[in-house]
């Protein structure tokens, strides 16, 4: 900090209060219900949910600052508003300095502030951090000066970020369209051409029925000789359990195919559940120590299935977990799909590299075990993401489950297409990748760079030394410790 600045603590001269709850509201306000009740919803996105008659309010200015006390988002501070202070929010008003700065400065402890909440249950503000803070106190002409330059130096910044975010954008779309003529088969057109002796999507459909059959009927064997086994060992621990049957799944009819895209010859169009395994898993007792405690085998849940491989878990369960809960360890390869979760979790999919079992908010569907290719299944999920996490509903969240993931479509062609679709894709977005990582990185610097400049602000090291100069020019500029005493005398008085 520079030699002609002083420094205060924060606590020492900023005034707050925190707000309360009104006794009375109305969604409509009137001559009585006309103050405005400032909640988070006001807070961030200015919208007034109801109004109070003031009765056991606590009121907030426009030349106060409102910070988030409570919940994930302490610490976030935001321009002032008149109106009733809502019960998880905090006026905070610094007398003598200019609004603006006072604001940047708040801006600048956000990340601080909120990674270091208190509280085992809802987070809140650390007062003793927030107002041990040292706050940086100059001329007023510097400090609208200081503004002025963080908001010069925003604009651009903020510039910058629109046009990665458009790039972003425009990534997605190139995305989608490549995947949209991958699985109306163009991008293999030509190869197709030359091809002989495909075998008909008809033909292999035959052909993965008699499959499933055959590993059904070795895995009714198996199941035999394992409770022979059991019951040769005196029935000791849990009865193997029978080999689910296949379940059957009507197919689609001409009709419905006819409403549907038009696919290339030899391609048709089926339901997942006509082709592949589709199993629901489940979570074994939190009580029970047994099943969780030193555990060995990898569990997914639904936030761990995001569109990309899946390498680890976070938890992992034990055998007895294993053998005491309705999932079943899957093979490397097997496409996960998460069937539960608000924001943009339902409908995402990834594919196991990994051997694991799973929770019962998630789907595995066995793909490798017929000889199909689990990164084909893994794109065309990712093109029909938004359809598919918007199909059905549950009580409180849309919700997807076994039956609806059984009827989803799929555009049926033979294996070595598959491999050809997914490495005309591969070469296609493998340099989009490069660039949606490049943005991505750009993107953080961004975020490093608005720190950088808010922590060069609040050092006195923004400002040239000819701005400066031109500061000490102004009609009301007062030195720094001339400012400081004013202050103290308005605190004491």
């Amino acid at each position: 900090m520079r030699k002609d600045w002083e420094t205060v603590k924060l606590g020492e001269f900023a005034t707050h209060e925190k707000g309360k709850k009104p006794k009375n509201q109305k969604t409509e306000q009137d001559e009585v219900f006309k103050f405005p009740y400032i909640n988070i919803e006001a807070f961030e996105k200015d919208v007034i949910e109801t109004y109070t008659d003031g009765e056991k309010c606590r009121f907030c200015f426009e030349d106060d600052f409102l910070m988030v006390w409570d919940g994930s988002r302490s610490g976030l501070v935001g321009k002032g508003m008149n109106g009733a202070l809502g019960s998880t929010l905090v006026r905070i008003n610094l007398p003598s300095i200019e609004n603006n700065y006072a604001y940047h400065f708040l801006s600048s402890k956000y990340q601080e502030i909120n990674t270091r909440a208190k509280g085992s249950g809802t987070p809140h503000v650390d007062p003793y951090l927030l107002w041990n803070y040292d706050f940086s106190i100059c001329s007023l002409p510097e400090q609208r000066a200081i503004v002025a330059k963080i908001e010069e130096l925003f604009s651009d910044l903020d510039k910058g970020i629109a046009d990665l975010k458009k790039a972003q954008d425009q990534l997605k779309v190139y995305h989608q369209a490549v995947l949209k003529k991958a699985f109306e088969g163009e991008l293999t057109k030509e190869w197709r051409e030359q091809q002989q002796d495909l075998p008909t999507a008809d033909e292999l459909l035959e052909q993965i029925k008699e499959e499933r059959q055959k590993h059904y009927e070795q895995q009714l064997e198996n199941w035999k000789q394992a409770v022979n086994a059991w019951e040769e060992n005196g029935k000791e621990g849990k009865k193997p359990g029978k080999p689910k049957a296949i379940k059957s799944v009507e197919q689609f009819t001409r009709t419905e195919i006819k409403n549907m895209d038009e696919l290339p010859n030899k391609w048709n169009w089926v339901r997942l559940g006509n082709i592949f395994q589709i199993f629901v898993g489940s979570t074994p007792s939190r009580s029970k120590t047994e099943y969780w405690e030193n555990g060995k085998i990898n569990w997914v849940s639904s936030g761990e299935v995001t569109f990309s491989s899946i390498f680890e878990t976070r938890e992992k369960i034990t055998n007895e977990g294993l053998n005491n809960a309705s999932t079943t360890i899957h093979p490397v390869g097997t496409v996960m799909l998460a069937m539960i979760g608000e924001g943009k979790t339902r409908g995402q999919a990834g594919i196991l590299e990994i051997e694991a079992c799973h929770n019962q908010n998630t789907a595995a569907i066995r793909v490798s075990e017929i000889g199909f290719l689990p990164k084909f299944l893994f794109h065309y999920l990712f093109l029909k993401y938004e359809r598919n996490r918007s199909v059905g509903s549950g009580n409180n969240q849309k919700a997807l489950n076994q039956g609806r993931i059984m009827d989803f479509d799929y555009p049926l062609c033979s294996v070595e297409e598959q491999h050809q679709i997914v490495q005309e894709i591969k070469s296609r977005l493998s340099v989009c990748d490069k660039v949606k990582e490049s943005i991505t990185e750009s993107l953080e610097k961004s975020k490093a760079l608005r720190q950088s400049i808010l922590k060069k602000a609040f050092e006195g090291s923004l400002l040239s030394s000819a701005e400066i100069e031109q500061c000490k020019q102004a009609p009301d500029y007062q030195t720094a410790s001339v400012l400081l005493a004013k202050i103290k005398a308005e605190k004491n008085k």
